[in-house]
């Protein structure tokens, strides 16, 4: 189609590999804490071992893709968990990862750090704000909502894909990010988008894919594949962030 938009032929969206905040996160909700024991901007939470291992897994997966089908560009998240995720799995592809903060993680402003146990006991009051406006409208004091995200991954999709035209993309970001690219390529509503966000975590180091169809759309093709990893690394913590 002559006339059609810039779009790469695929795109792959990865959830960087397990760390240290996934790990503390766990321990905090486990103890029923307040905050996570972690003293590090999250910017900087690295990737713990089994991270490293699954995204050293997912680069021999990519490698062993035929060469016209390995990706041909590579975008991540600053954040240094998304980004060493990404530089290892493109470690024996002949791709240079570059950053994009848009692809950040979601900021949780106040409650950075904070389980939701802690933010029902000190921030009652936001706890049944966010019970009112529901998940995705929801935007902690100084923090982005899941709509705040769409607003970041729709002016990247429409810089990058021009960039990428007909390119075989892999973006490394989170969790979050990676559902509001579901809900913005396919259009989901709000309800659609939490069903699925219900039904299944994304797994540390997935790969979710869509691929260019006929009419010139990018259709989802697989969703949270996990399948280069051993079943003892599959990892599914929400980052480090409040859950309730």
């Amino acid at each position: 189609m002559a006339d059609r938009e810039p779009v790469p032929s695929v795109l792959w969206l990865v959830r960087h590999g397990e760390s240290m905040g996934n790990l503390a996160d766990a321990r905090a909700h486990e103890a029923g804490a307040a905050r996570l024991d972690l003293d590090i901007r999250d910017p900087d939470v690295p990737l713990s071992d089994t991270g490293r291992a699954q995204a050293e897994a997912l680069g021999r997966r990519l490698a062993a893709l035929p060469e016209d089908e390995r990706p041909t560009a590579a975008l991540s998240s600053p954040f240094a968990r998304a980004l060493t995720t990404a530089q290892l799995a493109t470690a024996g592809l002949d791709v240079r990862v570059r950053t994009d903060e848009r692809l950040r993680e979601r900021d949780f402003g106040a409650f950075d750090g904070m389980t939701g146990a802690g933010i029902r006991e000190h921030f009652p009051d936001e706890a049944g704000r966010r019970d009112l406006l529901g998940k995705f409208y929801y935007r902690p004091p100084g923090g982005e909502s899941w709509a705040d995200v769409a607003l970041r991954v729709r002016s990247l999709l429409a810089t990058e894909a021009l960039r990428h035209d007909c390119e075989r993309l892999i973006v490394v970001a989170h969790q979050a990010v990676i559902m509001v690219f579901r809900y913005v390529l396919e259009e989901l509503t709000e309800q659609e988008l939490l069903a699925v966000d219900k039904e299944e975590q994304v797994a540390n180091a997935s790969l979710t894919r869509y691929e260019l169809d006929a009419a010139g759309n990018l259709t989802l093709a697989a969703f949270n594949e996990v399948e280069h990893l051993d079943d003892e690394d599959i990892t599914e913590e929400p980052d480090a962030a409040p859950q309730s």
